[in-house]
């Protein structure tokens, strides 16, 4: 465990708090992607049920102060009544397909005298501030079906007047509610079908996608932002306890321990060297004097 006393120190600490950090962020926002996934299927689920019910009277599913319920998002009901052309709504800024237009938005006067919005569908413009031979609703008395719809929030719901209407940048009941004499109830509708036949047709809403969108990618994509992070650190400590392991014989040699044991090793090395050394010489000495007794006989 000594060699990862690194570990205390200032700057592997705040490291490590830095890293935890990270991990925890990128796993949260990766739970965050995949609860948006499940949520996303919910809704996609909802709406293919209700575009598949029969369409209710709008009397059952809405009515003034009652906000609209989650499981009540896209189903289709049909009303009857007369359009208060009057009281027309230009929903701005509407753009599929990148295209520049508006919506019309036509409150329907229904029998108990309450009224519901319906949008009755895009018409490209050329500007976002005159509006001249906006096509007519069918007059008299019309019964359509349309898709129940939540109603907009934020500021962008704020109704004014441009060029004689009233004006939204997106629409809510509740706002419009206090620029108009009908009594409105809460949300609204997507037409869907309309019977007599306008003489001009509008070009309707689409229904939403139901695809899973990005959520689950996403999610992977954090967690594995969290794993990288966790692998570098754990790599990087790897890494910090072999350099410390490499630097630590190198300094034995540099220290003054180190320095007298390789000085007592060379003289050990020397006194050796000398015996040996001395030993041949003997050696060869003796030979030579008996050399030298054998040639003085022979003489």
């Amino acid at each position: 465990m000594s060699s990862f006393r690194f570990l205390l120190s200032r700057r592997w600490a705040g490291f490590t708090v830095f890293v935890l950090v990270l991990a925890y962020g990128t796993w949260w926002l990766g739970q965050w992607q995949f609860d948006r996934l499940e949520d996303r299927k919910a809704s996609n689920q909802i709406v293919r049920t209700n575009e598949h019910a029969d369409p209710a009277p709008v009397e059952d599913v809405l009515a003034p102060g009652k906000k609209v319920a989650e499981d009540d998002e896209w189903r289709r009901v049909t009303a009857t009544g007369t359009y208060a052309v009057d009281d027309t709504i230009i929903w701005r800024y509407r753009t599929p397909d990148d295209a520049k237009g508006v919506d019309i938005v036509v409150p329907l006067v229904l029998a108990d005298g309450t009224a519901v919005l319906v949008d009755r569908g895009w018409l490209q413009t050329t500007s976002q501030d005159e509006f001249e031979d906006l096509p007519a609703p069918p007059t008299g008395e019309v019964t359509i079906t349309g898709w129940v719809r939540a109603d907009g929030t934020g500021d962008s719901t704020d109704v004014a007047q441009v060029d004689g209407y009233h004006a939204t940048r997106a629409l809510s009941s509740t706002q419009v509610a206090d620029v108009v004499e009908d009594s409105l109830v809460t949300g609204w509708l997507h037409l869907d079908t309309e019977s007599p036949s306008p003489t001009t047709q509008l070009r309707k809403a689409d229904l939403p996608e139901l695809d899973n969108g990005p959520h689950f990618f996403y999610g992977l994509q954090w967690w594995f932002f969290g794993i990288l992070a966790v692998a570098g650190f754990f790599y990087l400590m790897y890494d910090e306890r072999r350099t410390q392991h490499q630097a630590q014989p190198a300094q034995a040699e540099d220290t003054p321990d180190g320095g007298a044991g390789s000085d007592v090793g060379s003289d050990e090395r020397a006194t050796k060297k000398a015996a040996k050394l001395a030993q041949k010489q003997a050696v060869k000495a003796a030979y030579q004097a008996a050399y030298e007794k054998e040639k003085s006989k022979q003489t």
